[in-house]
């Protein structure tokens, strides 16, 4: 197949959807398909609408001469319009990966409405998805105000690092005496709640806890400079920010740690939490969005409400006094990775679905 895909930037930026794209990506073109990336420069979201005006990103779009147009959902203020424009000039049918919706984020209501209505005219100008987890599909559905009928849900792996891990070292680390190492993996944006995470550990006794916050700190300038502010204000002398790290240097940490806690206020899917679980860390994440698809409340870890500080922190104290449920959910987080499909497995579901798509 002769394949496009339409994203911001380039394949190695760092965030879950774009790991996604990049496995796909791989696995495509290891299949022996012609994967072309259509990158569209990042721009603020209104400067995005032009684009579906630009003469010059329809020329490039018809120009890459494909069997199918993949599209990174992300840029959909740059194509609800421009795929009706596509449809014109080209026979190619253009899927939409979808790993979740901005209208499923927390906004403004405002905002959300103006994104929902945008996103709405792009969902409906695709021929077909590709869904990152059932959650997302059925945030897709509701938008639409009907179920697709061409669709594929692949969900992500977390098996990156793959470590060779077993039950003694996960019971063995659980029962280590001290403070309880946590950690947070993700970039440092508002969505990815670490604000909530700082606040619970100003809850418990100094003692009880320690975090490594692992992640770019230059996505959103303005809330790393919060962060930074509110660790000093919290007196959080507990918590250590390491930025964007290298994976062998992330492996490490995550495997001396205790917990792996993302209390975001939506994820598509998270594939974060399932990585954590590979090395039996358990993970706390909350209600909104699909982290439910991965942690099972009390089994393998934890789920909370958005922005909910108190019970987090409870959850923090206990499992630091309960080494025992500690070293017993994180077995179970470390089941429930090897339960999940490998990325190869999720990846040939969707080419499975690109070849029939574009017949």
């Amino acid at each position: 197949m002769r394949i496009g895909l339409v994203i911001y930037g380039t394949l190695d930026t760092i965030s879950g959807g774009y790991l996604y794209d990049r496995k796909l990506v791989e696995y495509l073109r290891r299949a022996g398909d012609a994967v072309q990336i259509i990158s569209f420069p990042f721009r603020h979201y209104a400067a995005h609408l032009s684009d579906n005006f630009s003469n010059d990103l329809l020329k490039r779009l018809r120009d890459a001469r494909v069997d199918v147009l993949l599209q990174d959902e992300l840029n959909h203020p740059s194509l609800f319009q421009l795929n009706h424009k596509f449809r014109t000039i080209a026979r190619a049918p253009i899927v939409a990966i979808v790993h979740h919706l901005r209208s499923s984020e927390a906004h403004p209501t405002f905002q959300k409405l103006f994104y929902r209505g945008i996103e709405k005219q792009y969902l409906a100008s695709v021929d077909g998805f590709v869904f990152n987890s059932n959650t997302t599909r059925d945030a897709v559905s509701q938008m639409l105000g009907y179920d697709p009928t061409s669709f594929v849900v692949a969900h992500p792996a977390g098996d990156r690092f793959d470590p060779q891990i077993d039950s003694a070292t996960i019971s063995n680390r659980a029962r280590e005496r001290g403070a309880l190492r946590i950690v947070f993996i993700g970039n440092l944006i508002p969505r990815k709640g670490l604000h909530t995470l700082l606040d619970a550990l100003a809850r418990v006794p100094a003692n009880t806890a320690q975090i490594t916050i692992i992640g770019n700190p230059n996505v959103d300038a303005h809330y790393t400079a919060q962060i930074r502010e509110q660790i000093k204000s919290l007196r959080l002398n507990n918590a250590r920010l390491v930025g964007a790290i290298q994976d062998d240097a992330l492996a490490n940490i995550l495997i001396a740690s205790h917990l792996l806690i993302v209390p975001s206020d939506y994820e598509g899917y998270g594939i974060v939490y399932l990585e954590g679980m590979s090395f039996g860390l358990p993970a706390i994440g909350t209600t909104a969005g699909a982290a439910s698809e991965i942690i099972a409340n009390g089994v393998n870890g934890f789920l909370i409400a958005p922005n909910d500080a108190a019970t987090l922190a409870e959850h923090i104290a206990t499992l630091q006094r309960d080494r025992q449920l500690l070293a017993q959910i994180g077995l179970a987080a470390r089941a429930r990775f090897l339960e999940q499909p490998r990325w190869d497995e999720s990846m040939s579901r969707i080419r499975g679905y690109l070849l029939e798509a574009s017949r």
